[in-house]
């Protein structure tokens, strides 16, 4: 073969392989996606939030008295008993010491006043006291004068008259003796009253006996929860000091928004997790009738209802929890043993309407669905699609109506 044809057969397989070569790349490639099976299973919708536990029956340790509360943990050899937190108690059992409070400081000026009124009572004193001198030698004159007139009237030298006012005059004397008396002592006590007052409290100390204390008792058994008035303080009727609860006897309590609480029913089942073990199951016991405002972490106003909840399953599972911990309730509004399910990732709004991209023999199609219920993750279709069908998840805008796709590995 003459060379110049050898040229132009090379030239054409060039020219056909770069003619090729550009065909291949602008034909049109599908486009890879996400691609995900219609099929029927259980799918649930739930309300979820975050709860925290509590122990059902808490009993508040409260002051009966004004006065001073001593140290409630202590180390050994203190007086008073030495709880601390998560310590056992049984009813009746101590729990807190309470004394007298020590007077209170005066200023100069009450001091003065009180210091005169104490020299006032002391001459007050005096006086009473000239007073039952006073009386009490009237009282021996009376008497005298009673002896003489007892004498005459047996001799009938004086009248019955005269002895009467001798004899009333023995018993006037004896009462207003009586009186006097009294009156010191009255004064005395006044006297006493006043110099209480003015004690330094600092040299004033509460007896250490046991009997100048009150005890505070425990209401019921358990174990403490919390030790609210720990160090030695002066405290006011009502004060609370300890708290003590069954940490066995937990329940939890969540507060949802208003919208979810009115789909949610007594006895609705409930899962719990986000406490740091394996979920535990639970159920609703009560949904309050009356809600709350509350304001969100980003400042929205919310209408909350707090749900109650109990375990379900047995102690052993949940036994490390606690008073107060945190949890994460997930309470199932609707549930559904068999349904369509389709991803809502897959799910976009065409107009009014819910729609997804089906994969029909490789290419993608549009289809309009009726959706039911919906959680976070999974939606129940009601039409326009069956079980076994492809849709697109992820539906991006290289992604349109007879599109080419294909499974992403």
């Amino acid at each position: 073969m003459p060379a110049k044809w050898t040229k132009r057969i090379i030239g054409a397989a060039a020219l056909a392989a770069i003619a090729g070569g550009l065909a291949w790349f602008a034909w049109p490639r599908p486009v890879l996606a996400d691609l995900a099976t219609i099929a029927k299973g259980p799918i649930e919708v739930t309300a979820d939030d975050d709860g925290k536990t509590r122990v059902r029956h808490v009993y508040t340790v409260s002051a009966p008295i004004a006065g001073k509360v001593l140290r409630i943990s202590h180390p050994l050899g203190e007086q008073g008993p030495s709880l601390h937190v998560g310590d056992e108690v049984a009813a009746n059992q101590t729990v807190a010491l309470m004394q007298p409070t020590l007077p209170g400081f005066i200023d100069v000026r009450s001091r003065d006043q009180l210091e005169a009124e104490v020299l006032a009572a002391d001459a007050a004193i005096q006086q009473q006291q000239a007073e039952v001198q006073r009386i009490e030698a009237a009282l021996d004159f009376s008497r005298t004068e009673f002896q003489r007139a007892q004498t005459l009237l047996r001799t009938q030298s004086t009248s019955a008259q005269a002895f009467d006012k001798a004899k009333f005059d023995v018993a006037n004397n004896e009462a207003a003796l009586a009186s006097a008396k009294a009156q010191v002592d009255m004064r005395r006590a006044v006297r006493t009253s006043l110099a209480a007052r003015l004690m330094d409290p600092a040299n004033a100390a509460p007896s250490a006996e046991p009997a100048c204390c009150v005890r505070v008792l425990a209401p019921a058994s358990g174990r403490v929860l919390k030790i609210i008035q720990d160090s030695e303080a002066t405290v006011l009727p009502g004060t609370p000091l300890v708290d003590i609860g069954n940490p066995l006897d937990l329940e939890i309590v969540a507060d949802l928004l208003s919208t979810d609480a009115v789909q949610i029913k007594v006895g609705a089942p409930v899962r719990i997790d986000g406490w740091g073990g394996q979920p535990i199951r639970g159920k609703v016991v009560r949904v309050d009738p009356a809600g709350f405002l509350k304001v969100s972490a980003l400042g929205i106003e919310e209408q909350r209802v707090r749900v109650t909840i109990d375990f379900a399953d047995p102690p052993d599972t949940w036994s490390s929890l606690g008073h107060d911990y945190r949890v994460v309730v997930h309470v199932t509004t609707w549930s559904a043993p068999e349904a369509r399910t389709v991803p809502v990732s897959a799910l976009f709004r065409k107009g009014n309407q819910w729609a997804v991209f089906a994969d029909e023999n490789g290419r993608a199609q549009m289809v309009t669905v009726s959706i039911g219920h919906r959680n976070n993750g999974m939606a129940e279709v009601l039409s326009g699609l069956a079980a076994g069908d492809r849709v697109v998840l992820h539906p991006s805008d290289r992604i349109g109506d007879g599109t080419r796709v294909a499974q992403r590995d």
